[in-house]
């Protein structure tokens, strides 16, 4: 259901269910407002509404076939059209005809139109379950290694092990800028670390934990797993410290003995387990959910069962390695190209990436169903995760057809182990195969939210690799683009959408304000920080805490934190030097985004736009709220049209905050209703949030 004309409020006793859609539209003649839907296990209710004059007729056409929709009641703005129709178990494809006269106007996701585009008619699943805690839900995405030293016994040391070239480093300047290759530098950022700092997070006011990886592997991403069974100890906890590091003219990490005692010996892994354990109990006792990041497409080269460093050979309770001997039992959870043991390299990569071994479960049945046990495993007791991440979840397997078939016995096994549990996949492009509710729950929002907020607000590529002055402050594109794109979600999957405007893989959205293409290696990480705009931040957190779907903050941007893309945003959060102006922002607008349901499954309606102007209403049957961002240098006077929201005449708006490019202010301010609209005067770079 595309959010832009769809509302869900309460009705107690009007239907069986306690669900009912309901939209609103208009064009450049009439105006007309629309339901949508309404579901139990036996009933689907469609209520309608359009304005009061011209209308003779409405239809609705679900699977093709076309009934009559009745008038049972109105107010002052708007008729109210019923249909109630038995619900099956199978997807509904509907959209809605709206007669007056000799006219006939079509209404789906691209709204009130003279002809039908079929592609956009509604759609919505009937047994589509999600976690109703994901609702809205605030996320706080984590990158361990550069959150917070909370145990420096588990740092690593200069020469642990040989990665991708050179040794490793530990850095003891947690400020530094980490280095253009800054996959081998490790800053000891931990578990511990997180819960020495869980109070902060619940200062904040955030409902969820995203951890990037956190399995046992040699990188500081961790994207490249080792051992899916057991935390890393050196974001958990080392209890065996035996072992040297490398010499400094050795490479070959099967001698790299403190590595290998680390990683290999059971009591670090149990003692690292078992503090992952810790840290969730008390992020629940806090009311905080915890999301893990799973890596099933690939693992790394590392992994115990390729052992291409050869660290497992010859250890006390593991098999063979695929990479060591071809009798190896994890030979079929590779595809070899060569049949050329011992120490065979000929394995597919991910992308060509030795260091990446794509796994390869249409061969094996032993890896499949092993890695439905890890799908379980850790959203069980004792561990309890709250869901999975998924990484590049679209490239799994060696075909289209298989994949959706691993994911849909991925959704059964985490839903029977944890039905609370949520699954989100990263995903660009169209995802609508995979949400329909019996793989994904719901994607990274980059397509419907961080590329459209980023080219309106800054004219940045999501990567700072490219300035688009067409589409900076082009408010008919993030018009288009957000309904297009929304489209391709049904509502249960938006409403609970990833909406970040930063995150590891790019680069911080501080930095795209200073409207700079460039990455560290060409610029320097001094440049990520120059010329930017507090105040265009502040307006796409508003965006962020008024949007559907469930806002993500990566760590460090409530704090001022810039850096270009991949390495450069995964610079340390700033202890001790944090913008605490923006802190408290972030702090009070999450409470405005939690003190209102409209908020979060409410409907969204654009109102007025203009160039580097856009306006919304977020309403259901309780409040009606209304959002606007002034992305110009300048002041501007603008015309909202807040009847198409359902607010009347002599009605008043009160202002729930104001930002600008020095701070902002939480003061009310009222607006009086005349004529179904208010005026209003924006500061330069500003944003405000009303409510009736």
């Amino acid at each position: 259901m595309n959010y832009d004309r769809s509302n869900e409020y309460l009705y107690i006793d009007d239907y069986r269910s306690p669900l009912n859609l309901r939209a609103l539209f208009s064009d450049t003649s009439k105006e007309f407002c629309s339901a949508a839907y309404s579901g139990s296990t036996q009933l689907v209710a469609f209520r309608f509404r359009t304005g009061k004059d011209n209308v003779e007729r409405v239809h609705i056409i679900i699977n093709g076939v076309r009934q009559l929709m009745e008038k049972d009641s109105g107010d002052k703005l708007f008729d109210y059209y019923f249909l109630e129709i038995p619900q099956g178990k199978e997807e509904v494809n509907y959209y809605f005809e709206i007669n007056s006269g000799e006219v006939i106007v079509f209404y789906n996701h691209m709204g009130a139109s003279m002809e039908l585009q079929s592609d956009y008619n509604f759609i919505f699943f009937p047994e589509f379950q999600i976690p109703k805690w994901a609702k809205g839900a605030v996320f706080y995405q984590i990158y361990v290694d550069r959150f917070f030293n909370g145990d420096p016994d588990n740092d690593v040391v200069d020469r642990e092990y040989h990665y991708i070239g050179d040794k490793i480093k530990k850095v003891t300047d947690w400020n530094k800028y980490p280095d253009v290759m800054g996959v081998r530098e490790f800053y000891g950022g931990d578990l511990l670390g997180v819960m020495n700092k869980l109070d902060y997070l619940q200062f904040l006011g955030i409902d969820a934990i995203y951890f990037n990886p956190i399995f046992v592997s040699p990188s500081n991403h961790k994207y490249d797993i080792q051992d899916y069974d057991y935390v890393d100890p050196h974001f958990g906890e080392i209890v065996t410290k035996e072992g040297n590091p490398l010499p400094q003219d050795e490479y070959n990490n099967g001698q790299a003995s403190l590595y290998i005692n680390r990683v290999t010996k059971k009591e670090n892994l149990e003692a690292s387990n078992k503090l992952f354990i810790r840290l969730v109990e008390e992020a629940h006792a806090r009311g905080i959910k915890v999301i893990l990041d799973g890596v099933f497409n690939h693992c790394g080269s590392f992994n115990k069962w390729l052992d291409r460093e050869r660290i497992y050979e010859g250890q006390e309770g593991y098999e063979k390695g695929a990479y060591i001997h071809g009798d190896s039992p994890y030979r079929s959870y590779f595809k070899f190209r060569e049949d050329k043991w011992p120490y065979n390299g000929s394995y597919d990569g991910w992308w060509g990436h030795d260091t990446l071994p794509k796994l390869n479960y249409e061969e094996s049945e032993r890896l499949y169903n092993y890695m439905m046990y890890i799908a379980r495993k850790w959203v069980s007791p004792p561990f309890n995760a709250d869901g999975w991440r998924l990484d590049v979840a679209a490239d799994l397997g060696q075909s289209n057809e298989f994949n959706h078939i691993f994911w849909k016995d991925f959704r059964k096994n985490v839903k029977e182990a944890n039905p609370n549990a949520i699954i989100i996949a990263e995903h660009y492009g169209n995802p609508n195969s995979w949400l329909k509710g019996d793989e994904w729950d719901t994607v990274m929002n980059y397509d419907a939210f961080m590329e459209p907020v980023s080219w309106f607000l800054t004219g940045m590529e999501k990567h700072s690799d490219e300035f688009k002055e067409d589409l900076l402050g082009n408010s008919e594109y993030f018009i288009w683009a957000m309904n297009h794109n929304m489209s391709k979600f049904g509502r249960a999957s938006l409403e609970i959408s990833m909406n970040e405007i930063s995150n590891h893989d790019h680069s911080r959205f501080l930095t795209r304000t200073n409207g700079r293409a460039g990455r560290t290696n060409s610029l320097g990480p001094k440049a990520a920080e120059e010329n930017v705009s507090k105040g265009i931040l502040k307006e796409a957190v508003i965006l962020q805490m008024t949007w559907p779907g469930a806002p993500t903050i990566y760590y460090g941007d409530e704090a001022g934190l810039c850096g270009w893309t991949d390495p450069d945003n995964r610079r340390t959060y700033p202890w001790g030097r944090e913008d605490t102006d923006l802190i408290n922002f972030h702090k009070d607008i999450i409470g405005i985004h939690k003190s209102f349901e409209a908020l979060k499954t409410g409907a969204l309606k654009f109102l007025a736009h203009q160039y580097n102007f856009i306006s919304y209403g977020r309403f259901d049957h309780k409040d009606k709220i209304v959002a606007a961002i002034n992305n110009n240098h300048h002041e501007i006077t603008v015309t909202i049209p807040v009847w198409e929201i359902g607010i009347g005449d002599g009605e008043n708006m009160v202002r729930l905050i104001k930002t600008n490019e020095i701070g902002y202010d939480l003061s009310e301010e009222l607006y009086t209703v005349e004529g179904g609209k208010i005026v209003i005067t924006m500061e330069s770079v500003s944003g405000v949030i009303l409510k009736i």
